[in-house]
C-alpha cells in the first residue's frame, strides 16, 4: 500500500499525523485510555517516559568527533537561534499576558509558543538542505543542533529572559537522559549505531501521545495565527542566523536559512514545560497547536527559500562557481608550467 511513502510526502507527516490522529481521539473519545487502561493507557498518556527514551537516544547519536570548523558553524547557528528567541520572548512579554491573549485574531499566543517555537531548528532537514545547497561543513553543523530537541534549551532560553526560573535540578534532570545516550555513544560506536536508530522510530509514539492532549477546537482557533507565526520564524530567525553565518561563521548565508524552521521536538515542549512549571499550564494546549502548524509552514517554506538563496548568494550561484573556477585555474597553472 506504500503508506509510510505517502506520510514521508507530506511536510513532518511522521510527527503531523499521529498528531492529528491522537487529538481526533481526544476530541471524540477522550476517555479511551482510562477505558482500556494498561498498555493501550501507557501508550495514549505516556508522552514523558516515551520522550526521554527519545532523548537518550538522540544523544546517543551525536558524534563528538567532529572538525572545529564544523563545530565553530554549528555553535554560531545554535546560541544565535537560542538568543534570537530569548530576545523574542522579552519583547513578547511586554505586550502578552502571562495567561497567553484571550481574545482576537491572536487568541492563544503566548511567550511560551513564541519561543518553544523560534527555538528548535528542524535538524533533520536543515542537513538534507546543506546536503543539497551547502557545503559538507554546513551540513555537518548539524551534530550541535540535537541538543535544541527537548525543553532544556527552552527552560535555559526562558530563564535567561527573565521570564521563568527553574530548580537546578529540574534543569539537570531534563537534560540528564540525553548526557547519559551521548556518553555511550561516544564511548562505544555500536552503541551509537544502536540507539541512533531508534530516534526517528519513537516519532510517531510520542506524538500520538502530545495529540491525545488536543482537541480541535484549540488547532482550529489557532490555525491562521500558526501560519503567521511560522512566517514570523523564518523572518524573525532566518534574519539573524543569514547575520550571523556571514559574519560569524564565515558562510555565504546559506546554512542561514536552512536554520530557520521549527524542529518536530518543539511540538512536544510546550507541555513538558507545564508539567514541570504549572503557571505555564493554562496557554500549553494553544502553544502546542501553535507550534505544531510552525512545523508544517516551516517545513513547506525554509527549503523553497534555501534553494532560491542558493542559487543567489551560495554554492549553485554564478558568483561562486566563478570563484571556484578561478580557485582551480590558479591551482593547475604552476602544475601546468613547463620545466626549465
Amino acid at each position: 500500500m506504500n503508506l509510510k511513502s505517502r506520510i514521508d510526502r507530506i511536510p513532518g507527516g511522521m510527527m503531523i499525523l499521529p498528531l492529528f490522529l491522537g487529538a481526533c481521539l481526544n476530541s471524540f473519545a477522550p476517555g479511551t485510555g482510562k477505558f482500556f487502561g494498561s498498555f493501550t493507557n501507557g501508550l495514549i498518556t505516556g508522552t514523558l517516559p516515551i520522550l526521554s527514551v527519545w532523548f537518550f537516544c538522540i544523544g546517543a547519536s551525536i558524534s563528538l568527533k567532529a572538525t572545529p570548523l564544523v563545530l565553530r558553524k554549528s555553535g554560531v547557528l545554535v546560541s544565535v537561534k537560542i538568543v534570537t528567541a530569548a530576545l523574542a520572548g522579552v519583547v513578547a512579554s511586554l505586550f502578552i499576558p502571562a495567561d497567553g491573549i484571550q481574545s482576537g485574531f491572536l487568541t492563544g499566543l503566548s511567550v511560551l509558543a513564541i519561543i518553544a517555537a523560534m527555538n528548535d531548528t528542524n535538524g533533520g532537514m536543515y542537513m538534507a538542505l546543506m546536503q543539497q545547497y551547502g557545503t559538507k561543513e554546513e551540513a555537518g553543523a548539524f551534530c550541535l543542533m540535537c541538543l535544541e530537541s527537548g525543553p532544556f534549551m527552552t527552560m535555559l532560553t526562558l530563564g535567561l529572559a527573565g521570564l521563568a526560573s527553574f530548580p537546578w535540578q529540574t534543569m539537570v534532570g531534563a537534560l540528564l537522559p540525553f548526557l547519559i545516550g551521548f556518553i555511550l555513544g561516544n564511548l562505544d560506536q555500536d552503541f551509537r549505531k544502536f540507539f541512533g536508530q531508534a530516534v526517528p522510530v519513537m516519532v510517531p509514539f510520542f506524538a500520538f501521545a502530545l495529540g491525545n492532549n488536543l482537541n480541535f477546537a484549540t488547532i482550529l482557533n489557532t490555525g491562521l495565527l500558526g501560519i503567521a507565526l511560522g512566517l514570523a520564524v523564518i523572518v524573525v530567525t532566518g534574519f539573524t542566523l543569514v547575520l550571523a553565518d556571514i559574519f560569524l561563521a564565515k558562510g555565504n548565508g546559506t546554512a542561514g536559512i536552512g536554520a530557520a524552521s521549527t524542529a518536530g521536538a518543539a511540538v512536544t515542549v510546550p507541555p513538558i514545560i507545564a508539567s514541570i512549571e504549572p503557571t505555564f499550564a493554562p496557554v500549553a494546549p494553544a502553544a502546542t497547536a501553535l507550534v505544531a502548524t510552525c512545523v508544517v509552514v516551516t517545513s513547506l517554506l525554509t527549503p523553497l527559500l534555501t534553494a532560491w538563496w542558493s542559487r543567489r548568494f551560495g554554492i549553485n550561484s554564478q558568483r561562486y562557481q566563478a570563484a571556484e573556477a578561478a580557485k582551480a585555474a590558479v591551482a593547475v597553472a604552476p602544475a601546468a608550467a613547463p620545466a626549465e
